[in-house]
């Protein structure tokens, strides 16, 4: 079955759901009459025809920026046409955002350049296969090529051959140590493919943050110089618009965003679906702050002028109640003979950050020593203890990264720490090991939609989502980011025994 047929044959199971329509205004009374079962099929082909019409668009939005080069002046595609570039052009010809314009643009040239370096005669060598390939020759394909094949192949759509792409950045080149440079090429080969092998699973904004994550283990002396950067380039300046209305503008470097985001997130938890599992004290306040009237944006306007007019002086209780801000840096221990990750990453969301402020952080506020048995099971409390210790849940912010749910991002401070094992009921125990992070919504939805979760095949590591209703499990692999914390070539389950 050749391309345009594979299309046609989707087309045709689409004619066979919905029925003959005159035009896309019967749409919605044809969709609507449709059952759940079919529905989610509707969807499913829509993706798929949605797949191929990205990959027609991104190469078309390629040879269009090819054809609308500065060399071409005034007689380049776009530039014939009245507009200014390329991407201006393919904007107007989608109906989409610049910045949607622009991914095309970005995706489509990386499908070209895979084509060209395919089609292009190999030269003759003594060396075996895959052996030392450096970019500077034209026959070689890139180190990106697995993500080219991947959107050709439908492993991979546009959106996320773009986020693992930009994501993992550039290799290090070395023009004075050509086997260095190979060595960086295939390092991001192989993080591309194992990202390509974990994209059905995950968002596209997981598989950004992931990306950029890895780039920086592989490149730590590169990672160093983009947060030197964007250090260099902190700024906040104030400006007042033509009708008076003052502004602000804030460009943070990456500890200070860290520290503002985790006061507007400690302030404003209970309005964003904070944890129901609180003292009756912080549960007053949350009941407070739910039925103030002002706005999430409002409050957070509120919260900063207060914490900038209190200052030093001012009672950390007075300003974010008993939950108060911070932040919780995630750093791997090596094991004996082996070398620690040399970029830490956030509890919360995984990003990359500095390691000279896992140091700074210990003299301010100490640390949380996590501590982890060869079966990946800490800080087990058994059946005296009803809710799960401090030090648990910074263990499972540690193995888990947030709401183990399969496509949601809340972080851990947003999660309540659910029993695998129903505590009452099925004896559940208060170990690390049967439990799981889950946001209070997925949480919830869990306890009263009759969804339950398990471990796989007895693995202490692994964790499945039952749905109701008897139809198959679903894994609940672990954030990416906490996977390639410990390496990228194999990544590892939940826990590694540290010293």
């Amino acid at each position: 079955m050749d391309y345009f047929s594979d299309i046609t044959s989707r087309i045709a199971s689409l004619r066979a759901l919905v029925g003959d329509v005159a035009c896309a205004s019967e749409l919605p009374h044809s969709v609507e009459a449709l059952d759940d079962a079919s529905t989610v099929e509707l969807m499913s082909l829509s993706g798929e025809l949605a797949a191929f019409a990205d990959q027609l668009c991104a190469v078309g939005a390629a040879v269009i920026a090819r054809r609308s080069e500065r060399s071409a002046g005034v007689t380049g595609v776009a530039q014939s046409r009245g507009h200014r570039n390329a991407v201006s052009f393919v904007q107007e010809l989608t109906g989409t955002t610049r910045a949607e314009a622009a991914k095309h643009v970005r995706v489509g040239e990386s499908l070209l350049e895979h084509e060209a370096t395919a089609a292009a005669p190999q030269a003759e060598s003594d060396e075996p296969p895959g052996s030392q390939q450096t970019t500077t020759d034209p026959s070689r394909p890139p180190w990106h090529a697995c993500l080219s094949r991947a959107v050709f192949t439908g492993a991979l759509t546009s959106a996320q051959h773009d986020a693992i792409r930009r994501g993992l950045g550039t290799p290090p080149e070395r023009d004075d140590n050509a086997d260095a440079t190979a060595a960086a090429h295939a390092a991001w080969a192989l993080a591309a493919e194992q990202l390509i092998s974990e994209a059905a699973a995950r968002t596209v904004e997981e598989l950004i943050r992931t990306a950029r994550t890895v780039r920086d283990q592989l490149d730590p002396e590169g990672a160093h110089a983009r947060f030197e950067a964007r250090h260099l380039g902190r700024s906040f300046r104030t400006y007042t618009d033509a009708d008076g209305i003052y502004h602000g503008h804030f460009t943070f470097e990456d500890e200070g965003f860290a520290w503002v985001r985790a006061i507007v997130d400690a302030a404003l938890r209970p309005r964003r679906g904070g944890p129901r599992f609180v003292d009756a004290d912080e549960r007053a306040g949350a009941d407070e702050l739910t039925a103030d009237p002002r706005s999430n944006d409002q409050l957070a306007y509120d919260l900063l002028l207060d914490v900038l007019r209190a200052g030093a002086l001012a009672d950390a209780t007075d300003v974010f109640g008993t939950r108060q801000a911070g932040i919780r840096i995630v750093h791997v221990a090596p094991r004996t003979g082996e070398a620690a990750p040399p970029v830490p990453i956030l509890e919360d969301d995984g990003s990359s950050m500095p390691s000279w402020l896992v140091a700074t952080h210990s003299c301010d506020a100490g640390r949380v020593p996590v501590t982890v048995d060869a079966s990946g099971r800490p800080l087990d409390v058994g059946r005296e203890q009803r809710l799960f210790t401090p030090r648990q849940r910074v263990a499972l912010a540690v193995r888990d990264g947030g709401c183990v749910w399969r496509g949601c991002d809340r972080p851990a401070s947003y999660c309540e720490a659910h029993h695998i094992d129903e505590w009452v009921a099925d004896h559940g125990r208060t170990d690390i090991d049967r439990g799981v992070l889950l946001c209070r919504y997925h949480h919830m939805t869990l306890h009263n939609g009759g969804w339950r979760i398990t471990t796989a095949d007895g693995d202490a590591e692994e964790f499945l989502l039952h749905p109701p209703g008897g139809r198959d499990p679903v894994p609940l692999p672990q954030r990416l980011a906490r996977r390639y914390l410990w390496g990228v070539e194999p990544p590892p389950k939940r826990f590694r025994t540290v010293a």
